[in-house]
């Protein structure tokens, strides 16, 4: 009998054990599986445009030289700055130059030489004229008396008209040789064609502005007109970069933006939209906007790849979720929240956009608990409860 009695109690246990394990099951399944849960809450929330794109060089100046010839010397390397007049590069000269020495020695022998020998011309010439007028003077005075021929006047008077003639082309000869004569001009001339040739052999920077490019090295047979140099004249630092054509609606120009290089990613410096391009790229889905730089940094330089965050939207106070826990969100978004102990699908209205994070205008009210998009076993519908960090 008390044998009988010990079996009995220990089949009580066990059945008393499997009722509060069956009843522990049943409760789970009518309130369901806990899930991991994101809350809907307030908080400040700043919508901005990222995107990416390179340091603009709107006008880049190609310089070469007008003749041909063997490249001497660089004077500069790409990334130096350049002032307008500077001397950047030039060809072999050796012939050149020796042509404006010779253009030089004629007009300083013009100047000096021809002209002092053009005025000692000019007074000899005067000189036999005045001794050829008294002597027609003379034979004049002879001739009345009949005291000479008349084929002896006629010759005074050819003396005398010939050293006229004498005189008049040595005062031509001085004018020709003085400052702004005709000698003197073309000898200019000439100086300033030879000063031409040589300085074709020359490249001089047109502008202010950045050696961009070295497009031929020393010692390199340059062709007449063939490029040497790539100049970016100085001016505004420019940016153009690629936003998606779906942050169009929030661009417009006079909007501040913050840029870094990817070079200095820690730097951060200031830019201004200038242009919003009217039409979209079709290939890219993507719309291109430039921006300023009002104050460059020094390390910014042309084609440098940067990033720009353009803030276009605030909220002190915006209902949040982040961003992956919305389901659709480019179509009709929506949500799976707990409510009554199920999961249920709840349309949403999306309004700003933060780094991560969603605006929720409508749908979803503070507290609201959201089922993250990973619970993928979770249907609408089903039994769940809201599982906290403690559970």
């Amino acid at each position: 009998m008390a044998m009988g009695g010990g079996k009995r109690i220990r089949y009580g246990i066990i059945i008393g054990v499997v009722i509060l394990v069956a009843g522990a099951l049943g409760a789970r399944v009518l309130v369901g599986p806990g899930v991991p849960v994101v809350l809907a809450e307030r908080r400040p929330l700043v919508q901005k445009i990222v995107a990416n794109g390179r340091v603009n060089v709107p006008v880049r100046v190609q310089l070469g030289t007008q003749a041909g010839g063997v490249l001497a010397r660089l004077a500069v390397d790409q990334g130096d700055s350049v002032v307008a007049g500077q001397l950047l590069a030039e060809l072999v000269s050796e012939e050149a130059a020796a042509g404006v020495a010779r253009a030089a020695a004629r007009l300083q022998q013009v100047r000096e030489l021809d002209l002092r020998a053009a005025q000692e011309d000019l007074r000899q010439a005067e000189v036999a004229l005045r001794q050829a007028e008294r002597q027609l003077q003379r034979m004049s005075e002879l001739a009345v008396d009949g005291g000479i021929s008349e084929q002896e006047l006629e010759v005074a008077q050819d003396e005398r008209d010939l050293a006229l003639s004498r005189r008049d082309g040595a005062a031509a000869n001085v004018r020709g040789n003085s400052a702004g004569g005709a000698n003197e001009r073309l000898a200019v001339a000439e100086l300033a064609a030879a000063q031409a040739r040589l300085e074709q052999t020359r490249i001089t920077s047109p502008v202010d502005g950045v050696v961009l490019k070295r497009l031929a090295q020393p010692g390199d047979m340059i062709a007449a007109g063939s490029g040497v140099l790539d100049v970016a004249p100085a001016g505004p630092t420019w940016l153009v970069v690629q936003p998606e054509e779906k942050n169009l609606a929030f661009l417009r120009v006079g909007q501040q933006a913050l840029a870094s290089a990817d070079a200095y990613p820690d730097s951060v410096f200031a830019a201004r939209i200038t242009r919003v391009a009217p039409s979209v790229d079709p290939a890219r889905g993507t719309v291109e906007v430039e921006l300023v730089v009002d104050r460059p940094p020094v390390f910014l330089r042309p084609d440098m790849t940067v990033s720009i965050a353009v803030e276009v939207a605030r909220s002190e106070s915006a209902l949040t979720l982040p961003g992956e826990v919305v389901r659709d969100a480019d179509g009709t978004p929506w949500v799976l929240v707990v409510r009554g102990g199920r999961a249920e699908r709840q349309d949403v209205g999306l309004g700003l956009r933060g780094e991560g994070t969603v605006e929720i205008v409508s749908g979803l009210q503070a507290g609201d608990a959201v089922v993250p998009v990973e619970a993928v076993r979770i249907k609408a519908g089903a039994r769940v409860r809201a599982a906290t960090g403690d559970q």
